[in-house]
């Protein structure tokens, strides 16, 4: 068997397709739980933190700042500035936990339709077999 071959027959299984359709929809879904961190959620936090606070400008200068440079996240960061963005690991932090709520969420789901849509699975004989005396018994 060519090599080819093998990795044609690898590439149209089932999973491999779903698996593809997942990585491209979970791409997508991503950038949809990256708006609600920080368009919704980290502006309620910051809010009720006491004022309105940028998380991705929380952090502390490991380095020396030239001049000129302004101490914002970005220009310390294009200026290579070492710095220690903690309120960027938070806002990702917070990122991942809302993703992988979400994406458990919808595996509940999921779970339960698949389980609403396959059937019972057929009595064993030996039970069928016991209720009918239990049942003969009773009369």
């Amino acid at each position: 068997m060519s090599v080819l071959k093998e990795f044609r027959d690898f590439a149209v299984k089932g999973n491999v397709i779903d698996l593809a359709v997942g990585v491209i929809i979970g791409g997508a879904f991503g950038k949809i739980v990256d708006s609600l961190v920080n368009d919704i959620v980290m502006p309620v936090i910051s809010t009720l933190l006491g004022g309105h606070i940028d998380f991705t400008n929380l952090f502390v200068v490991l380095g020396h700042i030239p001049e000129g440079v302004p101490r914002t996240f970005d220009a310390l960061k294009k200026a290579g500035v070492p710095i220690f963005a903690y309120g960027n690991f938070i806002t990702i932090s917070i990122n991942f936990v809302l993703l992988a709520f979400v994406i458990f969420q919808m595996v509940k789901v999921v779970n339960r339709i698949r389980l609403m849509d396959t059937p019972p699975p057929p009595v064993p004989e030996d039970v069928v077999l016991l209720r009918e005396i239990r049942d003969s018994l009773k009369k």
